[in-house]
């Protein structure tokens, strides 16, 4: 039996400052630095004590600061992917996400969604966004680890479920998997029949469990 299991970063300064994330390097919070230690003991209680494990997280600052709290309990290291990176908007990283919106040209409703210029110079398309995640993806599954945990970003996690569940590239244009902030996505395939499940999407029960 396998098991993936996906955090989504807690909460980073560029939520706060409301700017534009992307590959613009924030830092997490410091009141989301214990969030991180709230996912890191999470993970924890669910992998067996003893079972190997691998970490794998985005090199942006605010996911290697999550990934750190994970690696501190599991005793290894954490192998840095930027194909785990959130999309990057280009010219509009780092800046008011007002000067996003006032650029931005959403997809088409059906024709071609996977490479459409969105309007923001720089900015990767959906297409050029997925294949890199698929590619880390496959490298990562290539691992007959039966424990992985994968540090990424809110917008980055429909790609690695889409990746997960073999959808085909070029019909991703319309997936979103909508995870909250400091999140855990649970995946899992069986030894018998090979099936690919998504057992949870989003959890952040580990989060509200500390506030009650």
């Amino acid at each position: 039996m396998r098991s993936l299991y996906v955090v989504t970063h807690p909460e980073a300064t560029h939520h706060v400052e409301g700017v534009v994330g992307g590959w613009h390097d924030s830092l997490l919070t410091p009141a989301d630095v214990r969030a991180a230690v709230l996912i890191a003991r999470a993970l924890r209680a669910r992998i067996p004590v003893g079972a190997e494990v691998e970490v794998f997280s985005s090199d942006l600052q605010r996911t290697r600061r999550t990934a750190d709290e994970v690696t501190h309990l599991f005793g290894v290291e954490a192998v840095l992917d930027r194909r785990l990176r959130e999309k990057s908007y280009g010219e509009a990283g780092g800046r008011p996400q007002a000067w996003l919106d006032e650029r931005f040209v959403p997809p088409p409703a059906v024709g071609e969604r996977m490479d459409h210029d969105e309007g923001v110079p720089g900015a990767e398309t959906k297409a050029v966004w997925a294949r890199r995640v698929y590619a880390a993806m496959d490298e990562i599954l290539r691992s007959p680890c039966e424990h992985q945990i994968i540090v990424t970003h809110g917008g980055s996690l429909t790609c690695v479920v889409a990746a997960w569940i073999r959808m085909p590239i070029e019909s991703a244009g319309y997936a979103s998997f909508q995870a909250p902030s400091g999140s855990i996505t649970t995946l899992r395939e069986d030894d018998f029949f090979h099936n690919r499940q998504v057992v949870s999407l989003g959890d952040t029960r580990h989060l509200h469990s500390a506030q009650d």
